[in-house]
């Protein structure tokens, strides 16, 4: 065969190519309003006996050189591209991702607007002990100039005869100092039951990573004017983190702060593994704020300004850091909260 012969035979491939892509496009093209109109009269988009009677005839109509078995793994392959295809065109963009919203969120609490590309800190005991214990941590936190007060009254324990936490009254402790100080509230509510009790004592209902998946709960979070702080599940994968906040929104409340707080790994050396690569991904998929909780991602009260500092550098809107007057004598999670002292180091090093 000369060369000559070849280029033409290599031009005529050419051809074939542009017209298999041609018929390729026009037959998605059709599948597309296939499921449009699918959608439209409530049918399921996969339809397996539709699927085997195309194979039947693509099988009986092959006259080779391809063999049956490779002509019906290629029209498998096309069957499977145009059903991802009819899918991506019915799924409803996230409400928080960028493709809906490409602005920022920011949601604001007592004056601190969280996404504002300025760093926020919340700071606080990890459980309500006591009016005094309390008190003491919103003192020092007023003095370094923050507004944002947390501690836990009701807390979910790995163990059922571990401390849980005082509970309602832990909620009016949190606001009879948050009101002395100026601050506002950040506390975890457990029970879907309890949020229309904890709205009057709270600025933000905080849900924990143990309920990041506790679907009434988030969507009875969504049903009232509260801003939310959301955080991931500690064996969650990003995309189940992202619609666990989509519960949320769904039910009309947008004010969401995402809280990285570390997954679970086979690594002891920390009490979580900080995901700090999820900071900026949360920003570019979602709309919403992103915080860290350097206290729970590590465990450990001497990781915690380098952690803190990895999360600013890397784009978080801001920290969530433990904090107790005698950490030693804590009712719980004593080895990873800091003392005054220790806390004003660390606010004055990131400022």
């Amino acid at each position: 065969m000369s060369n000559e012969e070849l280029d033409l035979l290599r031009n005529d491939l050419d051809q074939v190519n542009l017209e298999l892509l041609a018929l390729i496009n026009k037959r998605a093209k059709l599948v597309q309003d296939i499921g449009r109109v699918k959608q439209q009269q409530g049918m399921n988009r996969f339809d397996p006996v539709r699927e085997r009677s195309m194979l039947d005839s693509i099988i009986q109509n092959n006259d080779g050189p391809f063999e049956t078995s490779t002509v019906q793994h290629i029209f498998k392959e096309i069957f499977k591209a145009s059903l991802e295809l009819q899918e991506d065109d019915h799924r409803k963009a996230l409400l928080v991702s960028r493709k809906k919203k490409p602005e920022d969120t920011v949601v604001t609490v007592n004056g601190e607007s969280i996404g504002d590309g300025n760093p926020h800190f919340i700071v606080g005991p990890c459980a309500v002990e006591s009016y005094d214990q309390v008190a003491q941590v919103a003192k020092a936190a007023k003095d370094e100039g923050l507004n944002l007060l947390r501690g836990g009254a009701f807390k979910p324990r790995t163990s059922p005869y571990d401390f849980q936490g005082l509970g309602l009254e832990g909620l009016k402790i949190l606001k009879r100092v948050a009101d002395e100080y100026n601050l506002a509230v950040i506390s975890e509510i457990v029970n879907p039951a309890d949020i229309p009790t904890a709205v009057d004592y709270i600025d933000v209902i905080q849900i924990g990573a143990r309920n990041m998946q506790n679907f009434e709960l988030l969507k009875a979070a969504g049903q009232v004017d509260k801003p939310v702080l959301l955080k991931r599940g500690m064996s969650a994968t990003i995309s189940e983190f992202i619609n666990a906040a989509e519960y949320i929104i769904s039910q009309g409340n947008e004010n969401i702060i995402l809280c990285e707080r570390g997954i679970r790994t086979y690594e002891k050396a920390t009490r979580n593994t900080l995901d700090i690569s999820a900071v900026p991904i949360l920003k570019q998929e979602t709309h919403l704020p992103v915080m860290v909780d350097v206290t729970h991602s590590t465990g450990r009260r001497d990781l915690l300004l380098p952690a803190a500092k990895a999360a600013l550098a890397i784009g978080a809107d801001g920290v969530m850091a433990e904090v107790h007057p005698d950490p030693a004598v804590a009712l719980s999670d004593s080895a990873q909260q800091m003392d005054i002292d220790m806390f004003k180091h660390f606010i004055n090093e990131l400022k």
